[in-house]
């Protein structure tokens, strides 16, 4: 008897490429220089799974926020496919391009500047509602009670402006804008990093809740480990514009198997004094990404590069359980621990600051 077939990943990012095109010159363009561009996603390749919560961490710079703005369109890719339910997002059109705006939405970084200054919060989410028209126009005022409720925010806010909110509260307004339309997927980048570290934690919960609650599938994308491990089932590492890692959070938090997921673990601040470290995490600085290394991307600061390093690029390749790492040292992390006997991952309980 043949074995269940797998379902297929709700998104499916393949080889993923965004560059930038640098402004040229009056001297470049007389000396007959070629343009330049800034390579923002380098061949990204990440499936996510409906239901899951898949983590994007890795240096400021890294393509993090380009990857999430090509999630939801706002960018348009140079080469390579994003799949949403099996079909590439770039043959969209008309209705079924509205009908993908709709069903992933993004929450963004700044919640003071996300929101229009000039219209209620009523205005807000209704706007949302209508547009979309996921409600008939009777019923969006018992949507909007529905949304503040969800949030956690009191119902006389559908009255107020943004600028009458805390930090936190605006981003629990962006939530419910987001959550407005029913979205299948939920694509946060760096959710709190705009927000003090007090109320990250209750903003953080409460995207747990709510994905627990309406079985939403969220790709979150931040700076921060600490808070990539706790809400996350798996995370995938990025370096110049490349997932180069990717693995169950347990599994890679504990056991990482690329060089560069090490160094930014070992970077990371550690509260308990006796366990902090002077060693340098990674030497030297970030490639620039107008000229990107020949041969394996992170071969300028790793301590363990060598010859093939530098005229081959690595491809993702397994390294246990769902566990894969674009590395030629297929051995590397497992002195530490065996990926293989790495628990699965529990469901999170909630966050404390």
């Amino acid at each position: 008897m043949s074995a269940a077939k797998e379902p297929l990943p709700l998104l499916q990012i393949e080889e993923a490429v965004k560059r930038f095109p640098m402004p040229q010159g009056i001297l470049d363009r007389l000396a007959g220089r070629p343009p330049r561009a800034v390579n923002a996603l380098n061949g990204v390749n990440l499936a996510v799974r409906r239901g899951e919560t898949v983590g994007i961490v890795g240096e400021s710079g890294c393509g993090k926020s380009t990857l999430a703005r090509c999630l939801v369109r706002l960018h348009e890719l140079d080469d390579g496919r994003i799949r949403f339910d099996g079909k590439d997002v770039a043959e969209y059109r008309g209705a079924e391009r509205r009908a993908f705006n709709r069903r992933v939405q993004m929450i963004f970084q700044d919640p003071y500047s996300s929101l229009n200054p000039r219209m209620r919060v009523r205005q807000i989410l209704g706007e949302a509602l209508s547009v979309h028209r996921v409600r008939p126009p009777a019923e969006i005022p018992g949507r909007i009670a529905e949304l503040l409720e969800l949030v956690r925010l009191p119902q006389d806010a559908a009255d107020r402006f943004p600028h009458e909110f805390s930090g936190g509260q605006r981003q629990r307004i962006g939530i419910a804008r987001a959550l407005a339309v029913e979205p299948d997927v939920l694509v946060a980048d760096e959710l709190v990093s705009a927000l003090d570290v007090s109320v990250q934690a209750q903003v953080v919960n409460l995207l747990l809740q709510l994905q627990e609650e309406l079985h939403l599938t969220v790709v979150f994308v931040a700076h921060d480990l600490r808070l990539v491990r706790h809400i996350s089932h798996r995370v995938a590492v990025m370096y110049l514009g490349k997932v180069i890692e990717v693995g169950p959070t347990e599994a890679l938090f504990t056991a990482p198997r690329h060089p560069y997921t090490k160094a930014l673990l070992d970077a990371a601040p550690e509260l308990d004094p006796t366990r902090r470290t002077r060693v340098a995490a990674a030497r030297g600085e970030l490639p620039s990404p107008l000229d990107l290394p020949q041969g394996c991307l992170f071969n300028t600061r790793c301590p363990h590069a060598f010859d093939r390093c530098f005229a081959e690029r690595p491809i993702l390749t397994p390294r246990g359980p769902e566990h894969r790492a674009a590395c030629h040292l297929t051995d590397f992390g497992l002195p530490q621990a065996d990926p293989a006997s790495v628990a699965a991952v529990a469901a999170p309980a909630p966050l404390s600051l």
